[in-house]
């Protein structure tokens, strides 16, 4: 597998302190990323909060999925597109770019397409991350990069949310490390959905250490209302946003997704992804855009209410919880989440896992109202409230 990387990738590798033994791990990820026990968070939910045999009936809530599913537009242009999946249609993947490029006030030069996010994330992790030049992340946090740091031989910083609004504490992450390589942010968080403020980011890009990249993970950013970074890529920043059609725009199993950042760090992460992107995923993300002025809005309510419905129950029941502005919740139930989460399968919900430095809550994903109303049925009668 090694031959996928080429003269010039295993030279910087060589380069960043990564022995010749390594390059088989970084030839897996290339290749094999989709099979890998890091690579997305369907992976991780199979991996980590996974359950076998489930009846019909189930109510899944640990995966972070958007049950809407893809709006009505995306499904006609993915239907209508299908029979002509025996081409490339590279023109489609182009359409895509451009119109994402045009909506965030981009050049398409600063639009890099993808079958989702977790792709172009671990090959930042890849491109900029070494023994010497460690990723460092918050604490809790998605769990994607953490792994694939370790999975090729790179070290890992953690540092804790803030205490307060858990939040990424970007001052405490600037001076947790003497070289960086990578900064990795997700906002809203995943766990927790919590934002980490803008004027907070901006801070991060002006005071980290030169040569040290900023890996902004936007994959939910359109279920809180915050404002997108798009405008710092524009500014030519030390900055690769992330986002994803998985989320809000319900297409997780479709992976469309894209990277912005300036052409010289695109280019860094290129090299280590290859092949055609799914043209369903490339139309039903096109499709998703056109509407998105409208789409986005409403579905943000929609979540939004059934989340908010949850945390008034939970409120009415005395269970401590994180506020957030996401489509998951991340709940203390005051004893080992891993006991609560078996109790729940056993009432036919299935939800979302523990972290080792909160081992007492669960990640609880949004559902529909119908499936909430189960979860809270379910969810009193393991807690005992």
């Amino acid at each position: 597998m090694q031959n996928v990387l080429t003269p010039e990738i295993r030279q910087e590798l060589i380069k960043r302190g990564f022995s010749r033994r390594a390059f088989g791990k970084f030839a897996a990820m290339i290749t094999a990323g989709a099979s890998l026990p890091f690579y997305n968070e369907a992976a991780l939910a199979q991996g980590l909060s996974a359950v076998r045999g489930l009846p019909p009936d189930a109510v899944r809530i640990n995966a972070n999925e958007n049950p809407l599913g893809p709006c009505p537009e995306a499904a006609e242009a993915i239907f209508g597109v299908v029979r002509k999946g025996g081409r490339y249609l590279y023109e489609e993947t182009f359409s895509f770019s451009k119109l994402q490029g045009e909506l965030e006030g981009l050049k398409p030069s600063y639009v890099l397409p993808y079958a989702g996010s977790s792709a172009p994330l671990h090959q930042a992790v890849m491109a900029f991350t070494s023994a010497s030049h460690p990723l460092v992340i918050g604490d809790p946090g998605y769990e994607a990069a953490e792994r694939a740091a370790k999975f090729v031989g790179a070290n890992v910083v953690r540092v804790p949310l803030t205490k307060d609004t858990y939040a990424h504490d970007v001052k405490a992450m600037v001076k947790a490390a003497t070289s960086p390589g990578l900064f990795y942010i997700c906002t809203p968080n995943n766990p927790t959905g919590t934002l980490t403020p803008r004027a907070d980011i901006e801070w991060l890009l002006n005071n980290k250490p030169a040569g040290s990249v900023l890996l902004l993970d936007e994959a939910y950013l359109h279920l809180s209302g915050a404002s997108a970074a798009s405008d710092l890529v524009a500014a030519d920043k030390d900055l690769i946003i992330l986002r994803t059609f998985s989320k809000l725009y319900g297409m997780a199993g479709l992976r469309a997704g894209a990277a912005f950042g300036r052409p010289d760090l695109l280019a860094k992460i290129q090299p280590f992804g290859a092949g055609a992107l799914p043209v369903t995923g490339m139309v039903g993300a096109t499709a998703s855009l056109q509407v998105s002025k409208t789409l986005v809005p409403q579905r943000r309510k929609i979540i939004a209410d059934v989340r908010e419905d949850v945390c008034a129950w939970l409120d009415k029941k005395n269970i401590k919880y994180v506020p957030s502005v996401s489509n998951k919740v991340m709940i203390d139930t005051g004893r080992p989440g891993h006991e609560v989460f078996e109790a729940m399968v056993k009432e036919k919900v299935v939800i979302g896992r523990t972290w080792p430095s909160w081992p007492t809550y669960v990640r609880v994903s949004i559902g529909t109202k119908d499936e909430m109303e189960k979860f809270k049925v379910a969810f009193g009668k393991v807690m005992n409230v």
